[in-house]
């Protein structure tokens, strides 16, 4: 038990909590004067010696440790009572101070006092530290919920008796001193900083007064504040569209935005950022997000990438607030595409259609569009998507393809051919490679991908035949190019050309000595040939669509290589393709007009018609004569014959004779070209238009074979599939090539169902017969 204090006189434990008060007190008033070693030291020496007095009491050693634990507790707990008390007392006397106070005043009293306290009350903890060790941790261990060490305590009584009181006046100093910095005035960051911080500090979680937490700030602080910035963001964006433009608007917003992102590590917590974010997002963006998207279409039809670049910035914030945007760009760079096309078909006519023209519109709007992506709307994948999905609309479905949906992949593949062919004007091979990379751009839109190939491979054909390629490597390169786009079987045939044609010059050398060894006279009329040995499965072409009969001189040259080729290949048979068999020829009755003769570069059917004239005595051949010599059909011979008149290589009689029965060709004599080499091998139109049909005819067929065979692919797994299943995933295995319709699918299932290959079974399921 304490000892009794004397009759009439203070005990001792009041006079040492007279002492401690005494202190506590200088500390609490006089701080910034300094508290000295020795004042120091006296007051830790009577926290100890009053916590500890209870030891002298006991007469035994067993009542001694009784007594001492018992003794030491009751005084500890009245010397912490006494601490309490004392703080309470100290904190009215405080908050009476502030009374009738407010605005900045308020704030300025409060940061005063908040830091003089709490500086006080480190002090403070360290005096009574002694009492932290063994009495307070005691409490704590024991489950004592409203114990604290005593710093604790400083801000637990600060809560209660001064904060909870005046919270509501001192937030609303801090809020106008936040609305006076956002208009633009210069004020004191570390004001609102030292509150923040003393809302924080308040944070005692009572199940445990040694863990803080954000309750105080979160509630008394962070939703007013985001609250009033809500008010404030409202009022403002409100006043200034009110005023100002839309453009003029997301400038603002933009920089509002900024501001508050800046003030984050100025004066708040950090933790605020994202609902700060959040609050600023909804009034200054969502609020408005509707005349922001109005403005998007007139800023897309002004080219204005800045302001899009801005409102794309600021709607990306929001949830799904760039939908509407790209729903509406992709609408508006299809509309784009088709009326640039539309204007290319408005100038040329919808047959005339250059393909240099189709591609240039098609690719001049992508590449405005992928700018304005990148730059505007910092390439976002969704936007990209959006633009791949509006080029895919205007390539495949515009004025030139109203007609036939394979309009584009033709054209294109005529575009490819004109950049891959050799010509006067043929670019440079980094110049191809980039033309290359710009068709593949646009291949990638085209829906009929079979189309594009079918004329691809026909033309690559035409190309290697007449080698008339501008690069092997550039060939090669956009082979390799396909191939990586649609698989190794899109391309495997045109793989096949090529290894022809290298077989084909091993076996012309192999030809050239064979023709050595044949006497010289022989070889002094023989023609200088060469061949070109043509795989039927790889190669897209047919044979000629006219009977022709070759003139003797060929004839002798065609005997020779059959019987060579028959010597290296039994049983194989050679079908001659004359439509694409060409030559030279030396016209030396022309050497009078010139020094040295010109050369006609002809097509064989040319070759044969023009040798008629060596036969002839007057150099006189007659239409007739020309149809029996040849045996040529009317649409193949009539061309023919056109182009030497429209030459003047010969000339009719009449003079405006017609190719027909009666007319009469004669040699010109005074032929003269500014070339030596006249190329007189000029297409027939008939027959590239026939070729067109044949090759749309091909794709067709290859299309109900294609889809055929994946039917048979699926159910062969499958072995039972319903039937509107079947054409779905039918659809989904031939869309890479190109899109079938409903129709087509049912035939074909019909012909297999015919053919055996499926039955019907209950319902409408099918079943795969093996």
């Amino acid at each position: 038990m304490p000892s009794a204090a004397p009759k009439g006189g203070p005990s001792k434990s009041e006079q040492t909590w007279t002492t401690l008060e005494d202190g506590v007190e200088r500390i609490m008033t006089r701080l910034r004067d300094g508290i000295d070693m020795v004042l120091y030291m006296k007051l830790y020496t009577a926290v100890h010696d009053f916590c500890t007095s209870a030891r002298g009491i006991s007469q035994s050693a067993s009542a001694l440790t009784n007594n001492s634990q018992r003794g030491a507790h009751l005084l500890g707990e009245e010397l912490y009572h006494n601490l309490t008390g004392y703080l309470n007392r100290t904190l009215a006397g405080v908050l009476a101070s502030c009374q009738g106070m407010s605005g900045d005043a308020l704030l300025a009293y409060y940061i005063r006092e908040w830091v003089r306290y709490t500086t006080a009350a480190q002090y403070v903890n360290h005096i009574f530290k002694y009492l932290n060790r063994h009495w307070v941790r005691r409490e704590i261990d024991e489950g004592k919920k409203q114990i604290f060490d005593i710093y604790t305590l400083h801000l637990v009584r600060w809560r209660d008796e001064m904060f909870m009181k005046i919270k509501d006046n001192v937030m609303q100093a801090v809020l106008a001193l936040v609305e006076r910095k956002r208009n633009g005035e210069t004020v004191e960051h570390s004001q609102i900083k030292s509150v923040v911080d003393s809302f924080v500090a308040l944070g005692i979680d009572e199940s445990d007064g040694q863990k803080g937490t954000l309750d105080i700030y979160r509630i008394h602080f962070e939703a007013p504040f985001l609250e009033e910035t809500k008010n404030y963001y409202q009022n403002e964006s409100r006043q200034f569209l009110a005023d100002n433009s839309v453009v003029e608007y997301m400038r603002k917003a933009e920089v509002r935005l900024a501001e508050e992102k800046e003030h984050v590590p100025l004066y708040l917590l950090g933790e605020i950022m994202v609902p700060l974010t959040k609050t600023c997002n909804q009034a200054l963006i969502a609020d408005h997000s509707g005349l922001l998207r109005d403005e998007f279409q007139t800023l897309l039809d002004n080219d204005r990438i800045e302001d899009l670049g801005r409102m794309y910035k600021l709607l990306q914030r929001i949830p799904d607030g760039l939908d509407p945007l790209r729903s509406r760009f992709e609408k508006h760079v299809s509309e784009a595409g088709k009326a640039s096309i539309l204007k290319v078909v408005q100038d040329a006519g919808a047959e005339a259609v250059e393909p240099k023209s189709y591609v240039d519109a098609i690719l001049a709007i992508h590449t405005q569009y992928q700018d304005l992506v990148q730059r505007a709307f910092n390439g976002e994948s969704e936007f990209v998507r959006s633009l791949d999905s509006a080029c895919k609309e205007y390539v495949n479905h515009n004025k030139v393809c109203e007609k036939s949906s394979g309009k584009s992949p033709e054209i294109l593949a005529k575009y490819t051919d004109t950049v891959l062919k050799r010509t006067a004007k043929t670019a440079e091979d980094d110049d191809i490679e980039a033309l290359l990379a710009q068709i593949m751009t646009v291949f990638k839109y085209v829906d009929e991908k079979d189309v594009y190939q079918k004329f691809y491979s026909r033309m690559l054909a035409k190309r290697l035949v007449s080698m008339t390629s501008a690069s092997d490597d550039a060939e090669t390169s956009m082979i390799s190019k396909l191939k990586e786009a649609c698989g190794f079987e899109y391309t495997n045939k045109l793989q096949r050309m090529f290894q022809d044609m290298q077989t084909s010059k091993d076996l012309n050398s192999n030809y050239k000595d064979f023709r050595d060894g044949i006497e010289e006279g022989d070889r002094k009329t023989a023609i200088d040939s060469e061949y070109k040995i043509l795989g039927t499965g790889f190669w897209p072409l047919n044979p000629a669509s006219t009977p022709f009969t070759p003139p003797t001189e060929i004839v002798k040259e065609q005997d020779k290589f059959q019987s060579f080729y028959a010597s290296k290949h039994s049983g194989r048979k050679l079908t001659w393709l004359w439509q694409l068999c060409k030559g030279e020829m030396r016209a030396n009755y022309t050497k009078s007009q010139s020094k040295v003769p010109y050369t006609f570069q002809v097509s064989t059917y040319q070759m044969a018609l023009l040798l008629l004239f060596n036969d002839s005595s007057n150099d006189v051949v007659s239409y007739d004569e020309m149809a029996a010599a040849t045996g040529l059909a009317k649409e193949t011979l009539d061309p023919s014959i056109a182009v030497f008149v429209k030459a003047r290589v010969v000339l009719p009689q009449p003079a405006d004779g017609k190719p027909e029965s009666g007319t009469t060709y004669k040699l010109n004599h005074g032929f003269k070209s500014k070339k030596v080499k006249v190329n007189l091998n000029i297409g027939i139109k008939s027959e590239q238009k026939q070729e067109v049909e044949d090759t749309h005819k091909t794709i067709e067929e290859d299309r109900k074979m294609l889809i055929q065979s994946a039917i048979v692919r699926i159910m062969k797994s499958r072995k039972k599939m319903r039937h509107q299943l079947l054409i779905q995933e039918t659809i989904q295995q031939i869309s890479q090539r190109f899109k079938p319709t409903i129709q087509d699918i049912k035939k074909c299932i019909d012909i297999l169902l015919e053919k055996e290959y499926l039955e019907r079974l209950e319902g409408d399921e099918l079943g795969y017969l093996a």
